[in-house]
């Protein structure tokens, strides 16, 4: 499963080349020493002047992690009773040739890259099991279940889910229930508030503005399902007959439930003991977060105005990227998007999702008279995939604040232009990285960062070493 290097400080580097070239990659590397250099720098920072203890050793999982365009060296560093893991990404370089792109470390990094709301992994395991196992020990807050759909295995990853949810439910009293915030008109969602997930049910019945069905509904969640999430679209868990205790739910949910989704739901005595389920047909299943609008009231309450700034900036971020991967969120209000535990805001709503491509991005025309101008309703014709970009505003900005926040970091969010020329890029088969870890962490950002340093040290002047 994996290998294990004992390397002394001295020998580090060579260490760390050694378990580069094990995996045998056919593409040559632009300049592994330099990049295997830069991986020690950061080891060495991040190790400081800590003692080598006696089992001093690397361990590096045997088989690459492939996604998009790049591949994961994973492992972790052994010293004494510390370990620490970490991730190499390595990349083509600007002229084919591979390059190491970062060292990521620490739990939290490992946390980002496998993240529930990125593409899987691809990876050759002789024992899924084993690599899970190892996995577990980098990241132990996270559960089996979501590093097995990390990989790829989602058979696994939904059987084991659905273990531990049964072993919470023994173990566990409370109720499930109306999810708290602002209820949808296409979805049922209820949670139970000792379980870190919520279950999503379709309804039967939508408002008139909302022109869909189940069936493109459920489509609109598999498009997210085998489309790259880029960091900022939940996984869903998706299962059909699913029974629970009656006594378990809230008579308000029940009644929820048959009062919008009455061809989902089934109350029956199955087994004959008196015992009644609850069964609902069909529903998905994610990972709980706090919904935006509730994180920003929050926020405004405790008068926490960089928290605000924070979260308006990485919803912006969050919309950027999306449409990287080719995706319009379709209805962008705060509602619809949550915010992790580590800061991300990460978008959940998916029945109104579409392919940037096939959305028709326009200004709003020109009023013809003083009368349209004056008029409450639209002068001017709409189609079902046009969007008018100038209009989001007044839906999402009513806060001086948020305004002011979000016009400084993402006005051009409300620029027809912007969407138009990202339509263009993707309609001729550009692809733009989203990388799952900060920038700034890439070994090329760190040279430029340091090249500007020392030309302004010198004047300016270009130098060579």
């Amino acid at each position: 499963t994996y290998i294990a290097y004992y390397p002394k400080r001295e020998t580090l580097h060579e260490t760390v080349m050694r378990a580069i070239e094990a995996f045998d990659l056919r593409m040559p590397f632009d300049d592994l020493k330099r990049d295997t250099l830069n991986v020690v720098d950061t080891l060495t920072a991040k190790l400081g002047e800590v003692p080598l203890r006696a089992n001093f050793q690397i361990q590096v999982l045997s088989s690459l992690f492939y996604r998009n365009k790049g591949a994961y060296v994973v492992g972790k560093i052994i010293n004494g009773f510390n370990e620490v893991p970490f991730a190499l990404p390595i990349l083509h370089g600007e002229d084919g040739q591979l390059v190491i792109d970062a060292c990521l470390f620490g739990e939290d990094d490992l946390l980002m890259l496998f993240s529930f709301a990125r593409a899987y992994f691809m990876v050759d395991m002789e024992v899924p099991s084993a690599y899970v196992q190892f996995l577990r020990s980098l990241m132990p807050r996270k559960p089996r279940a979501e590093i097995y759909n990390a990989l790829g295995l989602a058979k696994q990853g939904k059987t084991l889910f659905y273990r531990d949810f049964l072993y919470h439910l023994r173990h566990s009293s409370d109720k499930f229930r109306i999810a708290p915030g602002i209820k949808g008109m296409v979805m049922l969602v209820f949670d139970l508030p000792s379980f870190p997930y919520v279950f999503k049910v379709i309804k039967d019945y939508y408002p008139p503005q909302k022109d869909t069905t189940r069936e493109q509904i459920k489509g609109k969640y598999l498009l997210v399902k085998q489309h790259d999430r880029v960091g900022r679209m939940a996984d869903t868990l998706e299962y059909s007959e699913v029974a629970f205790d009656r006594h378990r739910f809230e008579d308000d949910l029940i009644e929820e439930i048959r009062k919008f989704a009455p061809s989902q739901l089934e109350i029956a005595d199955r087994d004959g003991d008196g015992r009644e389920e609850v069964i609902i047909k069909h529903l998905y299943i994610e990972r709980r977060m706090i919904p935006l609008n509730i994180y920003l009231q929050e926020a405004f309450d405790a008068g926490a105005a960089e928290q605000v700034e924070r979260a308006v900036i990485e919803y912006g971020n969050a919309i950027k990227d999306l449409v990287a991967a080719n995706i319009f969120p379709g209805d962008m209000l705060w509602k619809n998007f949550g915010v992790t535990r580590n800061g991300k805001v990460v978008f959940y709503d998916y029945d109104e999702i579409e392919y940037i491509t096939d959305c028709q991005f326009r200004r709003v025309p020109a009023p013809r008279t003083e009368e349209d101008e004056m008029s409450g309703e639209i002068w001017y014709s709409v189609g079902p995939k046009d969007v008018f970009p100038e209009t989001f505003g007044p839906f999402l900005l009513g806060n001086s604040e948020v305004r002011e926040v979000f016009m400084k970091h993402h006005g051009d969010l409300l620029d027809v232009q912007f969407w138009q020329s990202h339509q263009q890029r993707i309609q001729a088969r550009q692809v733009i990285d989203v990388f799952p870890y900060d920038p700034e962490r890439r070994f090329a950002a760190q040279a430029a960062a340091g090249s500007r340093t020392a030309a302004a040290r010198t004047g300016g002047l270009p130098f060579t070493s």
